[in-house]
């Protein structure tokens, strides 16, 4: 048996290796890391937590608030009714017999021709076809008017205002183009600009005259039948081509009417969506489209035109929503001048436009430099991109167009007789296509017979004189032959050949040819 050693005495101890050493360190930092990881993903919670606490706690808010706002508004809505339902009787029974005095009392000397020299003659025009309910002259005086449109828009809704039943009033006037166009084959004219002048002017004559703006005083019938309207108008989308082909007058007018009789249906958003991408480059489509509850889908609207390339639009609607941080405004117009340079370069290589490409190129650049200078100034972009670059180039092709546009210089000695009374070619040479004058006999066959038909517009120019006309030296280069050189040639024997060599007693000219001719047509 072994003897237990005593406690006592010494032993010698084992000395721990590198390697365990190592091994017990990396434990202890894994450990450590471990240990941070799980506090910083502990404290990640937390934090996620207390914020999600707040934003329901914000929302909560957010809803109470906006409940009292509602059932507060409601209570003052339950309590104006009276007096609203009042005010209105009061007011349609003064009208009504304004309306009964001015059929009674119809004086035309005060405008015996209906014409009208100022707003305020306007105004009693308007007001006198509102008041007898006559819709059909309230249309027509309004869009015999259309270089006055801000004096109309000024005056149309205190007109409107005489009417005993607005809303039913304005739809009449407008039935003729809205929602459909019974005129036969368009009438011509576009009145969109008319049905939503008018529109637009109900709202304030339509407004509740105790809380305004959050009730209009339109009766349910009305509403009703304005539903119908809106209905018929989806219905004939499909006479007038689809959405696709819809023109956006119409769907201006279609947006007005919805928002002005309240109609606006949720169900129809994606139509709506549809018709404002389809029309975004029309100015109001923007403020129309939040109008129609369409705020939410914005982002995905702007990355639509977006990829459609009309970076101008974009520009509106991001101002309108006011989305300009997501999608800044300065590189969508680089991108909108990018793309018009690339379309007028695409004009000028294309062989079809190849008499105008020029002009064509140039007035699309035109077109897109104005455009995007007039939005700098519109949201005061010049300190982010400068104009006045823009506004060089502008100049340069306008330059350019003007000075093509002038006529080519005529040669003051092109026909001047000469000094010594020698003959000048005939008026009418540069047209024929015999024109070349020559010292020499012409050769009898070039020349048509009488019964020879006409050439056609489109004859090309012929080339220098062949040498059958003699050894005398040619003109430098081709012969350039008037545009009208396609004019139909003259008979045989129409001029006679060119002079030849005279005594000099009758100004002999030496080589045979008059300087005159030289002049005019050798330099």
């Amino acid at each position: 048996m072994g003897s237990i050693p005593d406690p006592g005495e010494l032993t010698e101890l084992t000395q721990p290796s590198f390697d365990e050493f190592q091994h017990q360190t990396s434990l202890m930092t894994g450990c450590t890391l471990m240990w941070k990881e799980l506090s910083d993903h502990i404290s990640s919670l937390e934090r996620n937590l207390m914020r999600q606490s707040e934003a329901l706690k914000r929302k909560i808010e957010t809803l109470d608030s906006e409940t009292k706002a509602s059932l507060d508004s409601l209570k003052k809505r339950e309590l104006s009714i009276d007096a609203s339902v009042k005010i209105a009787i009061n007011r349609v029974e003064l009208l009504k017999n304004s309306a009964l005095n001015s059929l009674n009392d119809d004086d035309p000397k005060d405008n015996p021709d209906g014409e009208v020299d100022d707003g305020d003659g306007l105004l009693q025009l308007l007001k006198s076809t509102c008041l007898r309910m006559e819709a059909k002259e309230f249309w027509n005086s309004v869009i015999d008017r259309k270089k006055e449109i801000d004096l109309l828009r000024e005056k149309i809704p205190a007109a409107l205002s005489e009417c005993i039943d607005p809303a039913m009033f304005v739809m009449e006037a407008i039935s003729d183009v809205f929602p459909v166009d019974k005129r036969g084959n368009g009438g011509g004219n576009d009145l969109g600009w008319a049905c939503v002048l008018i529109l637009e002017s109900l709202i304030p004559a339509v407004l509740d005259p105790v809380i305004g703006k959050s009730r209009m005083l339109v009766t349910p019938s009305v509403k009703e039948k304005a539903e119908e309207i809106a209905e018929r108008w989806k219905r004939s989308l499909e006479e007038r081509g689809g959405i696709d082909n819809v023109k956006p007058p119409d769907v201006h007018t279609f947006f007005q009417h919805l928002i002005t009789f309240g109609i606006v249906n949720k169900e129809d958003l994606e139509l709506y969506r549809k018709l404002v991408i389809g029309s975004a480059w029309r100015k109001q489509m923007p403020k129309l489209a939040v109008l129609l509850g369409l705020g939410d889908k914005m982002p995905d609207m702007i990355e639509e035109l977006i990829s459609k390339g009309q970076h101008l639009d974009v520009v509106h609607f991001t101002y309108e929503v006011g989305l300009v941080d997501k999608f800044p405004p300065v590189p969508l117009l680089k991108a909108f001048l990018k793309d018009a340079k690339k379309a007028a370069s695409s004009i000028l290589e294309d062989p079809n436009n190849a008499g105008r490409a020029a002009q064509l190129a140039a007035r699309k650049e035109q077109s897109a430099l104005r455009a995007v200078i007039k939005c700098i100034e519109e949201y005061k972009l010049e300190s982010e991109l400068p104009p006045e670059n823009l506004k060089k180039r502008l100049e340069q092709l306008e330059k350019t167009k003007t000075e093509k546009r002038k006529p080519a210089a005529v040669t003051a000695n092109k026909r001047t007789r000469a000094s010594n009374g020698g003959p000048m070619p005939p008026a009418k040479a540069g047209r024929s296509t015999n024109a070349y004058v020559s010292s020499f006999p012409a050769s009898p066959t070039i020349f048509s017979s009488p019964s020879h038909p006409q050439y056609p517009a489109a004859v090309p120019a012929y080339p220098s004189p062949p040498a059958m006309y003699g050894t005398s030296t040619p003109p430098a280069g081709p012969y350039v032959y008037s545009p009208e050189a396609a004019a139909p040639p003259p008979l045989a024997g129409s001029y006679p050949g060119a002079p030849m060599n005279y005594p000099a007693a009758y100004g002999g000219y030496g080589n045979g040819l008059a300087p005159a001719y030289q002049q005019a047509y050798y330099g």
